[in-house]
C-alpha cells in the first residue's frame, strides 16, 4: 500500500473497531498490520505513526478477546516504534494499561500510566494542548481502574481530580490519537472505580447522572457498551437482576459483539441469566448468544 492507502486503512480500522464490528477486525488486521509493517521499514519517519495506530488497535482487541498477554507483546512493540515521539508513545500506554489490569497486574498499571502522565504533563508545564490533554486525561482514567483494582480509594480519588482538571481545559478539536477522553469519560470512570471498590450504591447513583451527559451519545458505540456491562456486573453484585438484564440488552443493542463475542462479557450474561427470573430481552439474547441455564 501506499503511505495515503494505509493511511485510510487505519482510518477506517479505527472505525471498525469503535462500532464493535470485532469479527471484522479478526479478518482484516493481520494483511493491514503487515503493510505497515513493510510501509514502516521503507519511510521509517512517516510510517511510524501509522504502524503504531495498527499497533494499538491490535492490543485494544486482544484485550477484548481475553488475549491481554499478546496484547502486553504487542503494546511493547508499538513502544518501541513510537521512541521519540513522546505523546504517540504515551497514547501506546493506554493500551498497555488495558492490558496489564486484564492481567490482574494492577500495581503495575497503576505505575506505568502514572509516569507516562507525569512525563507529559511536566513537559508541557508552560502549555498543553488539547491532544496532549486528551492523552494524559485518558492515562489518569487507566490509572484510576488501577487503584480501584488496587483499592486505593484515595488515590481514585486523587487521580479522577487531576482527570477532571484536564477535561475542563481541552476544546474539540480533531483527535489524531484516537482517545476517548473529556468530562463524561470522567464521569463513566467514576462510576466504574465505585463499583470497583465495593460502593454499588454509589455507582449506581452516579450511574443515571453519567449517561445523562451531553457527551455521552459521541462516545464510539464500544466504549458505551462496555461500560453498560461494567455497571450491569455492579447491579447483578447487589442482586438487581432486572436492571442487570436491560443494561446487558441495551450493550446488546449499542454495540452487539461486545457481548456476543467477549468472553469475559458472556460470563457476566450467563450469571444474570441463571440467577433469577431474567427478563423477557435478556432471555431472548442468553438464547440468541447460546447460554443456557
Amino acid at each position: 500500500m501506499s503511505l495515503g492507502e494505509l493511511e485510510r486503512h487505519v482510518g477506517h480500522a479505527w472505525l471498525t473497531f469503535q462500532h464493535g464490528h470485532y469479527a471484522q477486525l479478526v479478518r482484516t488486521l493481520p494483511e493491514l498490520l503487515d503493510a505497515a509493517q513493510r510501509r514502516h521499514a521503507i519511510e521509517p519517519e512517516q510510517g511510524a505513526e501509522l504502524l503504531v495506530h495498527v499497533y494499538r488497535i491490535t492490543a485494544s482487541l486482544l484485550v477484548k478477546l481475553d488475549e491481554a498477554d499478546l496484547a502486553w507483546l504487542v503494546a511493547d512493540r508499538a513502544m518501541t516504534v513510537a521512541a521519540g515521539d513522546q505523546v504517540r508513545a504515551a497514547s501506546v500506554v493506554v493500551q498497555l494499561g488495558q492490558a496489564l489490569r486484564a492481567l490482574l497486574r494492577n500495581q503495575l498499571a497503576l505505575t506505568t500510566t502514572i509516569a507516562a502522565a507525569d512525563r507529559i504533563a511536566s513537559a508541557g508545564r508552560l502549555q498543553l494542548g488539547s491532544e496532549e490533554r486528551s492523552v494524559c486525561g485518558a492515562l489518569l482514567l487507566q490509572a484510576a481502574h488501577a487503584a480501584a483494582g488496587c483499592g486505593d480509594q484515595h488515590r481514585v480519588q486523587e487521580l479522577l481530580d487531576r482527570a477532571t482538571e484536564a477535561a475542563e481545559r481541552i476544546s474539540d478539536d480533531p483527535n489524531r490519537h484516537q482517545i476517548s477522553f473529556g468530562p463524561v469519560a470522567v464521569a463513566l470512570t467514576e462510576v466504574v472505580t465505585a463499583a470497583e471498590l465495593g460502593d454499588i450504591g454509589g455507582a449506581v447513583r452516579l450511574h443515571e447522572k453519567a449517561i445523562g451527559h451531553e457527551q455521552w451519545q459521541r462516545l464510539p458505540a464500544e466504549y458505551r457498551a462496555a461500560y453498560l456491562v461494567d455497571v450491569a456486573r455492579a447491579y447483578l453484585q447487589v442482586g438487581d437482576v432486572g436492571a442487570a438484564g436491560r443494561l446487558l440488552v441495551k450493550a446488546d443493542r449499542v454495540a452487539a459483539a461486545e457481548v456476543r463475542y467477549r468472553p469475559a462479557v458472556r460470563t457476566v450474561l450467563a450469571a444474570a441469566y441463571r440467577s433469577g427470573a431474567a427478563p423477557n430481552g435478556l432471555t431472548r439474547l442468553a438464547a440468541a448468544v447460546g447460554v443456557g441455564r
